[in-house]
């Protein structure tokens, strides 16, 4: 079924984001993590967004703030694994939001426009050698929203055994078994996606992890980097001893000052020392995994450099520049998924002050703001808006408000006085 197909498909991205492959041999370069922290990192970079508005923009701003804090965790698992989803719950008034990864969600509604409308949370504990695990449905149908939590123990992982009350775990003995909520026209719950197509299942509207078309070329990454360090390895030089060569303990062992260095040979003839010293072909393995990084960079949406050395490279100052505006690319269509999250988020907020009567009614207004010389050429912008600039086509003085974030006025009495300084020294 294709949501298994999808299943399996973000087990394979979290075990290669956690490093889990590799961890027994420790021979892993966690490409996968450094691709989903460097993602993060462009795309959350100097954000910030706040709403504003009355009393009732106050109080979601205050719940808004405590998000915004932990955005750039929760969009490097969503690099990882195509998705997350933002759950809002009340606690004391006040409205947290719990950050669900994808491998502990099952999307069982979706429109042709590829949203989701329900879905099933997983959550599960072991103790005392039983598995409890918790089911949480979430429905939309005509306009209500129907929640229902299910319980159930099994003695196997991944099982999930018979169902039991919820009363029987401590922790969830508080909830209701069925929730309804009228008057509702979108789930209670936000599943932030990556903006990019899905060549696991098409059908799917999960969302694929940013290196799901790498995952082979992170895998022969690994395989290449262990080589090279096998390469040092068995290169390591050594001097080879005649037995004779050397003295014993009162055992008949010999007494040989570090083993890493000499090794004991039976020659049978006159050598009592024979020198092992082979030349390492640094060079070709390095360059060997390079070629496999850039690969990983252009199939990530990633600049070269980012990942692989570009002395290695034998790129174009051409394309080095177009590997660049493919990476500002793939920042901002992450960042304009990241904003249409913040958005619905800001709706199901809206929702529970309305439900739970937490503010006064009032309009508000939210606000974004992403550091513009990351998902922008700056070089190539500057150039261009001095070309209009010389071409009469915009002013001076709108460029300095561009370029120096001056207020119009500011910029036209600077740029008369640039005029006035000028003319007076071509008069002189």
């Amino acid at each position: 079924m294709p949501l298994s197909q999808m299943s399996k498909a973000i087990s394979e991205w979290s075990s290669l984001y956690e490093g889990k492959p590799y961890k027994d041999t420790e021979n892993s370069l966690n490409i996968a993590a450094g691709i989903c922290s460097e993602l993060a990192r462009l795309t959350t970079i100097e954000f910030s967004s706040e709403i504003s508005g009355g009393s009732r923009a106050e109080y979601l701003n205050r719940q808004y703030q405590r998000v915004i804090a932990k955005s750039r965790n929760f969009v490097e698992h969503a690099c990882a694994e195509g998705g997350v989803i933002l759950k809002p719950y009340l606690h004391n008034n006040e409205i947290y939001v719990s950050i669900v990864l994808a491998e502990s969600f099952y999307p069982t509604d979706f429109g042709a426009d590829g949203e989701i409308y329900g879905g099933v949370f997983f959550e599960s504990f072991e103790k005392n050698g039983y598995y409890y695990t918790r089911l949480e449905e979430h429905k939309l149908r005509d306009g209500r929203c129907i929640i229902r939590n299910s319980a159930y123990k099994s003695k196997f992982k991944n099982v999930l055994g018979k169902e039991i009350c919820l009363g029987e775990v401590s922790k969830w003995s508080g909830l209701e078994p069925e929730c309804i909520i009228e008057n509702i026209k979108r789930p209670l719950f936000v599943y932030f996606k990556m903006p990019l197509a899905n060549t696991v299942d098409a059908n799917s509207p999960l969302g694929v992890s940013v290196f799901s078309r790498a995952v082979n070329l992170i895998k022969d990454a690994n395989t290449q980097y262990k080589n090279l360090l096998w390469e040092f390895e068995s290169g390591k030089r050594a001097l080879y001893l005649d037995e004779c060569a050397i003295r014993q303990d009162e055992d008949d062992n010999p007494l040989i000052p570090d083993r890493r260095l000499y090794k004991m040979l039976s020659t049978g003839d006159d050598t009592l020392f024979e020198d092992w010293t082979p030349s390492i072909r640094q060079t070709e393995y390095l360059e060997g995994l390079d070629r496999i990084l850039r690969s990983i960079e252009f199939n990530c949406g990633l600049a070269y450099g980012t990942l692989s050395n570009l002395q290695y490279s034998d790129k174009t100052a051409e394309e080095i520049k177009a590997s660049k505006q493919r990476s500002y690319a793939t920042v901002c269509d992450i960042q304009n998924s990241l904003k249409k999250a913040f958005c619905e988020l800001l709706e199901v907020f809206d929702i529970y002050v309305d439900i739970y009567d937490l503010a006064p009614r009032g309009k508000f207004s939210v606000s974004f703001n992403f550091d513009d010389s990351i998902i922008c050429d700056r070089t190539t912008e500057f150039s261009e808006r001095m070309s209009l600039v010389d071409k009469g086509i915009i002013a001076p003085w709108e460029m300095r408000v561009w370029y120096m974030n001056e207020e119009p006025e500011t910029a036209k009495q600077r740029i008369g006085e640039i005029n006035e300084i000028q003319l007076c020294n071509t008069l002189a």
